[in-house]
């Protein structure tokens, strides 16, 4: 009879090769490594070819190979498991809901008690008159599984929750904790708010909008490591069936009306329990007493026990007896943790002793990421590895129970373990290695920051081919993903770049993403940037460099943070320093910006005066992209002070410009896309005006559903709305209905009174009424 395996592949050639040299019985190894000798048997035999990194790792230890053959050793383990497949372009919600645990045990009385809440709010009424919707805080010390339970409660109500789970890091530990305002306008885009229309609400309005639509969703919202009330006052709903569960370590005692549930140490059934779900029942329940001590060098902590359980689960062949010896080894060599008396500190060091040096070395380096959340190029780029290998370490740390799971494929560290990675770092790898270590991820997150946002810049576009780019950057929209997905760890990588004085540097990524932040005016920090470039800009005595950027800056107080005054105040103080500079390009922009911002609170007269020597500018310094920009707005402006025959005249020139054969290779397709959207939806309501009827038909038919494709339902819905409001008074009732028909479809994403317009404009043509006279309004 056969003997079930085939011919040993590589891997097992080479690692009874290295046994056999150090005159080792497969049995001794196995003592030696805490591998199983059935195990290391089936590697040897070929019939276990795909061996975790840990296990390598292990073997690599026991064997005590230097580090050039246990680098082999890895190369040949790697060699045969399958290559990573291309992941697939897919937009993931970045408050999607993280993979659970699949060995989570105990806290059941908390489970029940939660579950009893979420029935409750599934219960609960609708309208005004209903009462709140429950909420629960989950508190209790860091390593106690707050997280871990939320999400277990999550996962187990898709039923009650059709509409889905998410959950927000609220970084409540950070130096910057999220700020209520942030978290709103993430979950409004989160739930299908487009981000034109997110930056045009104010505080208030954000607000009402998130209640608007919480009251709407049967969802459960997770708020995950809380710092204070604040950040979660506003994000209680008032009204529907969102249950709410707010995770902290401090029990928010300011929160009125929440249920609080303490999460502290498991209690020894349960600790036992995750002990036996890691490490397996047969090891457990025969070594009952060592498995207690296990637990009690723990702390009966979850993280602690998980680590250390993980840790046991690779090393099969060595008793639990052996893993209580080691742990209090370690318990009695090292501090306390600064976290305070947890009994953790064992349960990590004794996981990171027996890593591989890389991987340990990934491990000390991970505390240097900034931001939540992590995917693999830059653990690649701290650590100066390939992908393939920087992935391996990474699936290894995770496989020691060092290193977590976040949505999709992106990782994170428990904030115990970056404080622990960090203190590891600070002892290992001294303040040269970290600094340069540091400064390497810097550099690449802004260069790769650079490359993604001159995508949309018009004399940039596609970066050239590099086979060596860490990501992907092969269109706008992987640019646009890895700018919105890496935002929280470029920006700290911007932050420390001004910091240090490296104005240059500052100037040319807030240029870069200049063209870009039209499309993302939700983000919340366009002013930090802009206002740090300014500063660089003033710092470089460049002049001229500072008006683009106090330019820039004017759009961001107004478009992102509705600050008006020091709107203009920016604009003015670049229109200065551009005329002292003789830079003709910069005063045009500024002029530009003003005819905006008065034309924004219907000063119009002297949004007049700007915008035509705003033209004026553009013309001599022949930049025809801000010349049509600004022509745009003249549009409008002519027709808010009644001068719809200029209105026209203005609109056929931008179509002139655009049709110019001279201007083919001037105007980028994504600024003459957007060009001929914005004067086509700008002049239609002049022809509404007129009751130009066929005319405005046509326009709006040439632009339907180009702003639903934009994501701007705002502008969306008034595009149907005015075109049915055309085609019914052209008689063309079926195409009308049709039209109304559209809007309502956009529930829930557009204003009510221009829903409540096409629920009229439908009855009247069900009814064979006239139509009311129709408002036609921006």
């Amino acid at each position: 009879m056969g003997s079930g395996g085939g011919p040993a592949g590589p891997f097992g050639r080479l690692l009874r090769e290295l046994r056999q040299d150090r005159r080792l019985t497969i049995e001794e190894l196995a003592e030696a490594s805490g591998v199983s000798g059935r195990a290391i048997g089936d590697m040897e035999r070929g019939r276990s070819r795909r061996p975790h990194r840990g296990t390598v790792t292990a073997l690599a230890q026991g064997l005590e190979l230097d580090e050039p053959a246990h680098a082999r050793l890895l190369a040949a383990a790697r060699a045969a498991r399958p290559g990573p497949q291309q992941a697939e372009s897919v937009r993931v919600s970045p408050h999607t809901l993280p993979r659970g645990v699949r060995d989570f045990v105990g806290r059941q009385g908390e489970l029940a008690e939660l579950r009893a809440l979420a029935r409750e709010a599934a219960e609960g009424g609708e309208g005004r008159d209903a009462p709140a919707p429950p909420a629960a805080v989950v508190y209790g010390p860091p390593g106690s599984g707050k997280t871990t339970l939320a999400v277990r409660l999550a996962e187990g109500l898709t039923s009650s929750c059709p509409d889905g789970a998410f959950l927000v890091d609220m970084r409540g530990l950070d130096e910057r904790p999220l700020p209520a305002d942030q978290v709103l306008s993430g979950l409004l885009g989160s739930w299908g708010v487009p981000d034109a229309e997110l930056a045009g609400l104010g505080a208030e309005e954000l607000l009402a909008r998130y209640r608007d639509l919480s009251a709407r969703l049967r969802a459960v919202l997770v708020l995950d490591n809380a710092g204070s009330e604040d950040q979660i006052r506003p994000l209680l709903p008032r009204e529907g069936r969102l249950l709410v569960v707010v995770t902290s370590r401090r029990t928010l005692a300011g929160l009125e009306g929440v249920r609080r549930v303490e999460l502290g140490a498991l209690n020894r059934q349960e600790s036992a329990a995750l002990l036996r779900a890691v490490v397996g029942t047969g090891r457990v329940d025969a070594e009952p007493a060592a498995a207690n001590v296990v637990t009690e060098l723990c702390g009966h902590l979850p993280l602690a026990l998980r680590v250390a359980a993980n840790w046991a689960a690779t090393r099969t062949s060595w008793s639990l007896r052996r893993l209580a010896d080691r742990l209090a080894d370690e318990d009695r060599r090292l501090d306390a943790l600064s976290a305070g008396d947890l009994r953790v500190n064992s349960a990590f060091a004794l996981s990171y002793s027996r890593l591989a040096p890389e991987a340990a070395r990934m491990f000390r380096l991970l505390s240097l990421v900034p931001g939540g959340d992590f995917g693999v190029p830059p653990a690649a780029v701290l650590a100066g590895v390939s992908l393939p290998e920087a992935e391996d370490l990474l699936e290894e740390l995770l496989e020691a129970g060092l290193l977590l799971t976040a949505r999709q494929d992106r990782y994170r560290l428990h904030d115990l373990l970056r404080l622990y990675a960090a203190s590891r770092h600070r002892a290992e790898d001294g303040t040269e290695g970290s600094l340069a270590a540091r400064s390497r991820l810097r550099h690449w997150l802004l260069d790769t920051a650079v490359l993604a946002g001159r995508w949309y810049e018009p004399d940039y576009g596609m970066p050239p081919a590099d086979p060596g780019r860490l990501v992907a950057l092969d269109d706008r929209e992987q640019a646009a993903r890895w700018i919105r997905t890496e935002g929280d760890s470029w920006l700290a990588a911007f932050r420390e770049a001004a910091a240090a004085g490296e104005h240059t540097r500052v100037a040319e990524v807030a240029e870069a993403m200049h063209w870009f932040s039209d499309h993302w005016v939700s983000w919340g920090h366009w002013v930090e940037v802009y206002e740090r470039a300014a500063a660089a800009g003033a710092a470089l005595g460049d002049a001229g460099l500072e008006a683009t950027h106090r330019n820039y800056l004017a759009w961001a107080y107004w478009a992102c943070a509705r600050r008006h005054h020091e709107a203009v105040d920016a604009a003015l103080c670049a229109l200065c320093l551009a005329e002292g500079a003789g830079d003709t390009l910069q005063q045009a922009w500024a002029h530009a910006y003003l005819g905006w911002l008065r034309d924004a609170v219907d000063d119009l007269p002297p949004a007049a005066d700007h915008y035509r020597r705003a033209m004026e500018l553009f013309t001599e310094a022949d930049d025809v992209n801000g010349y049509l920009q600004v022509c745009c707005g003249v549009v409008r402006l002519m027709r808010a002070t009644g001068r719809p025959q200029e209105a026209v005249e203005t609109y056929r020139g931008i179509m002139e410009t655009l049709a110019d054969p001279r201007h083919r290779d001037r105007i980028p397709p994504n600024v003459r896309d957007f060009t001929t959207l914005s004067a086509v939806y700008s002049v239609s309501f002049v022809h509404l005006d007129r009751g130009d009827w066929r005319e405005a038909a046509d326009a709006l038919r040439g632009i339907r559903g180009q702003f639903d494709a934009r994501g701007w339902h705002k502008q969306a819905s008034k595009v149907h709305l005015h075109l049915a409001h055309a085609l019914a008074r052209l008689g063309e009732r079926a195409e009308a209905a049709a039209e109304y028909r559209a809007v309502l479809w956009l529930e829930g994403l557009v204003p009510a009174e221009v829903r409540e317009d096409a629920r009229t404009g439908l009855a009247a043509l069900a009814g064979g009424r006239p139509a009311p006279p129709p408002r036609f309004t921006l």
